[in-house]
């Protein structure tokens, strides 16, 4: 196979950022559904809260299996597996009516996720991409994630305004279906035979969890789990909530806002909007910065914003003002804990590794998720839970600064 690395924007990184997309637009938008599914079936705020945790968690469990699936059988046929995954768990959550059915199917829903998220496309399109374009590449692939969550909440919320959220449902396994259409554009370089990665993946990983430094990126990565899943899943219903009881007078529409319930969507797009630049801009700091000080400033600056957020009277513009200011870090993460593992340990094994270390993430986002449920129906209120994202996202900006930023002096890849 010819070498498909060249400039930046190759087939595999344009094709990768289409994937992406539209799985992170319906990913994105599952904080929507949480109020309309509630109220229709009397569930508790816990238990659409717990199906939404379970997602989190199998997408965490599922990552480094599909990553290290496409490392055996080839990147397209694990990403058309990830997508017929996350098509049927959408088909059938959309027949659900007990919590306990609901959360069963948001299992498939979150293999799904792994199957055509980041764990994947990062690994493949890292392979595909020099070494001169790698970091932004990362980055690009990133900030198509956060261009899917601009579009998927507004779009679930404008469909459900004509159409019940069980056809929604039915209309997002079809979008993910139509991926599978680009996938014959998606060929990235091999970086080694059948033989060798079956006779050396067992190695790698174990020289990798040897490291003090991959225990340190895995833990670090663990509070950005739990601040995105908890923001997504949690984030469009408080604001519905606190803002329709503190803004009877019409700030909404002075700020081109007609109902609570669209804020909670739009304030999930500002920070998918605001995520954009910010993914691009790690991108680019991480090709000439230390990454290690570069995430650990994120941590520290989520952990500033969240904190001032929650000590701040919540108005319609404090809402705003908060998307806009996390969204810029939402996601600028990924890129550079991506591109710190592969500088470490190599890009033959990226996709496993990360995918491990993703793992932490996920975790980090089903206790956000399944703790904001469980506390708001024993206290009617979310605020122990951010001091939670608060603490945890102080705890990442430490661990970060001890990791040793170079490549181990035994190539993992080789």
């Amino acid at each position: 196979m010819s070498d498909v690395r060249g400039g930046l924007f190759t087939p595999v990184l344009l094709v990768g950022c289409f994937i992406i997309m539209i799985s992170f637009a319906i990913r994105g938008s599952f904080g929507v559904f949480q109020i309309p599914i509630a109220e229709e079936f009397g569930w508790l705020r816990a238990d659409f809260s717990m199906a939404i945790a379970i997602q989190s968690l199998a997408w965490g469990f599922g990552q480094p299996l599909f990553a290290a699936l496409a490392e055996k059988i080839g990147d397209r046929k694990s990403i058309f597996l990830g997508a017929i995954t996350y098509a049927a768990g959408l088909i059938l959550s959309s027949y659900a009516v007990t919590p306990g059915q609901h959360q069963f199917l948001e299992i498939l829903v979150g293999f799904g996720v792994a199957g055509t998220g980041l764990g994947v496309i990062l690994a493949v399109v890292g392979r595909a991409s020099s070494d001169e374009n790698r970091s932004m590449s990362l980055a690009i692939v990133t900030a198509a994630g956060s261009a899917g969550q601009v579009i998927g909440a507004p779009v679930a919320e404008w469909l459900m305004g004509f159409m019940s959220w069980q056809s929604v449902f039915l209309i997002f396994a079809a979008a993910i279906l139509a991926t599978v259409l680009t996938l014959p554009m998606m060929r990235a370089p091999k970086t080694a035979s059948q033989a060798e990665l079956e006779a050396s993946m067992g190695r790698v990983l174990m020289q990798a969890f040897r490291d003090p430094s991959y225990a340190l990126i895995f833990l670090g990565f663990f509070s950005c789990g739990y601040q995105l899943g908890f923001i997504t899943a949690h984030f469009p219903a408080m604001v519905t909530e606190m803002c329709g009881a503190i803004d009877p007078s019409g700030t909404l529409a002075s700020l081109g806002v007609g109902t609570t319930s669209a804020l909670g969507a739009i304030s999930i797009s500002l920070i998918g909007l605001a995520n954009i630049a910010g993914s691009l801009t790690a991108g680019y700091l991480g090709k000439r910065y230390t990454k290690k000080y570069l995430l650990a400033s994120i941590y520290l600056g989520r952990t500033i914003v969240a904190a001032a957020f929650i000590l701040t009277p919540i108005t319609p513009m404090t809402v705003v003002l908060f998307s806009v200011s996390m969204g810029a870090m939402w996601l600028a993460t990924v890129p550079l804990t991506a591109g710190l593992v592969a500088h470490i340990y190599g890009l033959r094994y990226m996709g496993t590794l990360y995918g491990v270390v993703f793992l932490s993430h996920q975790l980090g986002s089903f206790l956000g998720i399944w703790l904001g449920g469980r506390l708001y129906d024993l206290y009617g209120t979310y605020t122990a839970v951010w001091w939670v994202g608060v603490g945890v996202g102080a705890f990442s900006a430490i661990v970060h600064l001890p990791i040793r930023e170079r490549p181990m002096s035994t190539p993992l890849a080789a």
